[in-house]
């Protein structure tokens, strides 16, 4: 099968996990972002929300209530059943709906899932098979176990917003995204894939464990743990290119560009261009990357100098003839009409029994066997509750 068309698929069947039987407890962004993955790859999803729905349901803009822009761009390929845990018998529905399936995941801290009467010893015992993945904030036994997180808070619990005072920013500043939440999101779905995975060599479910503030540190320590890597240290930590204040897009005379000269060769081709090819032999600064990486704001400072002199055009056509890496710096409204996602259908128009057409972007991963695809759009707060219920 073409790779191109595997969205397309109508059915979840024809997915890598089709068959596979996800209760998915999880709200706001992290969790349902990986339960949405794993739906992309023909889980059979099934999303429990209290009576209120998902708060995301409530974050707009939308077309109509409940059905808010995040909400539907996080919560594709699944059913939603709505099941009042607090209400004894609407808690049984949910333990019956636990014997059926393979996987359960939730993003409240364990605290109250034990409140719940959803413990992991409650579960294993139903379904010893059961994989329980939590994802929440902080790993289990710390000081920070039983505090609140959200995306905002991890990102400065992990040093971001100081990071960006140091590469230039005037005030700390979160990246404007939910970074926090999707990161981890990422780390969520490959856990369950690995537990699961495990399960079929033991024939036992596990408890998951995937804390935010330790999965993003992964991020921003892999790089900026730097001298502190050894012991004793040999330097202090942060990574200099990635701290660098130069290190931004580039001023054109009509615009920006994002380029990188990065290893020799795009250093050479660059200084042909703006008519310095002898630095490379007489500036000590750029004969090596290890002496390039020691001075690399002051040569990003000396690239934007050149990069003021011609139009972003003008540079695309020689930085393309000569490899060296450049992309435009795109608004969002440019990634709408975009070449690269025009031609690889990077978009689809999904069509939704009451919201009309949705657009939704192409799961990213592309399986030629077992293609990924939308087999459903985002569901009405309560949708499938009959549905679910009747199949136990």
């Amino acid at each position: 099968m073409n790779t191109a068309d595997s969205a397309q698929i109508a059915s979840p069947l024809q997915g890598a996990l089709a068959g596979l039987r996800v209760i998915d407890l999880t709200g706001v962004v992290l969790g349902p972002y990986a339960t949405q993955i794993l739906g992309d790859y023909g889980a059979d999803v099934i999303k429990i929300e209290p009576p209120s729905g998902d708060i995301m349901r409530h974050a707009g803009p939308m077309k109509h209530p409940g059905m808010g822009h995040i909400f539907i761009n996080a919560n594709r390929n699944k059913r939603s059943v709505v099941l009042d845990l607090k209400q004894p018998e609407q808690r049984e529905q949910l333990l019956a709906l636990c014997k059926t399936a393979d996987v359960l995941t939730y993003n409240i801290r364990p605290a109250s899932m034990a409140r719940l009467g959803l413990s992991y010893d409650t579960l294993h015992a139903i379904n010893p098979r059961l994989v329980v993945c939590g994802a929440y904030g902080y790993s289990e036994g710390g000081p920070y176990s039983d505090w609140p997180a959200y995306d905002d808070l991890i990102q400065g619990a992990t040093g971001i917003p100081w990071l960006m005072t140091q590469s230039g920013s005037t005030e700390p500043r979160y990246v404007p995204a939910t970074f926090a939440d999707r990161v981890t999101g990422l780390n969520m779905v490959h856990a369950v894939l690995a537990a699961v995975i495990a399960r079929y060599r033991t024939g036992l479910g596990q408890h998951v464990e995937v804390p935010m503030f330790e999965c993003l540190l992964q991020f921003v320590l892999g790089e900026h743990l730097s001298g502190e890597t050894w012991q004793p240290p040999i330097g202090p930590m942060g990574y200099t290119r990635m701290l660098a204040v130069n290190r931004k897009p580039y001023q054109t005379l009509d615009g920006h560009l994002c380029a990188l000269m990065y290893v020799d060769a795009h250093w050479q081709a660059f200084l042909k261009l703006v008519g310095e090819p002898d630095l490379f032999q007489t500036d000590a600064r750029f004969v090596s990357h290890a002496e390039r990486l020691k001075h690399i704001d002051a040569l990003y400072g000396f690239v934007g100098q050149y990069m003021r002199t011609r139009t972003s055009a003008e540079w695309m056509k020689d930085f393309t003839a000569h490899d060296i890496p450049v992309m435009p710096m795109m608004k969002l409204d440019d990634l709408l009409t975009d070449p690269h996602l025009a031609a690889t259908q990077g978009w689809l128009d999904v069509p939704h029994p009451f919201e009309g057409q949705l657009r939704q972007l192409r799961p990213p991963v592309r399986m030629s066997g077992t293609p990924t695809g939308v087999w459903r759009p985002a569901p009405r707060l309560g949708e499938h509750t009959q549905e679910v219920l009747r199949e136990i």
